[in-house]
């Protein structure tokens, strides 16, 4: 692997760790409440399994991302189990993230055939610390599948270079 290159991966792993780190915090720090008819309401992430899970989902990431990043060596012979746990992590992101898009959405539009009411013109705090939370989420994705890519290509370009 050339030098340019692994500087590449480097900084693409530091930034998945940005990406993973900010998308737990923003959605962490995700409450607000309102009341109505004399009652308070309270949104905050935890009350959603799904934001649950995709907080879990991100913080494995980034463990995973650091973890990579203090064992990464040129000379590993691990670069084969970090190829499959990349596809692993990239699967574990791009899962969390559709189903807390799907949660956003019910919260942001509401589902008229099942009665639920959108909540976000209630709770607007909340609902704008979850879409931060998606945005950072979904540039960790994007930023696995740009690592994802970039070790496939080093896998299957001896095989090109052999055949022209």
């Amino acid at each position: 692997m050339t030098k340019n290159k692994s500087i590449f991966i480097i900084l693409l792993r530091l930034l998945a760790l940005g990406a993973t780190v900010a998308a737990i915090a923003v959605m962490v720090t995700s409450h607000d409440s309102t009341v109505v008819l004399n009652l308070t309401f309270s949104a905050k992430y935890s009350n959603d399994p799904v934001f649950k899970y995709f907080v879990v989902a991100e913080a494995i990431a980034g463990g995973y991302s650091l973890l990579v990043l203090f064992l990464f060596s040129k000379q590993s012979k691990l670069w084969r189990l970090i190829i499959i746990l990349d596809v692993v992590v990239t699967a574990l992101l791009i899962s969390s993230i559709s189903a807390a898009m799907a949660i956003a959405h019910v919260g942001k539009k509401g589902n008229s055939h099942a009665g639920w009411l959108p909540i976000c013109g209630q709770v607007p705090k909340f609902c704008d610390h979850v879409t931060g939370s998606l945005i950072a989420g979904f540039a960790a994705a994007i930023i696995y599948l740009l690592l994802l890519l970039s070790s496939l290509q080093a896998i299957l370009s001896p095989v090109i270079a052999l055949n022209p």
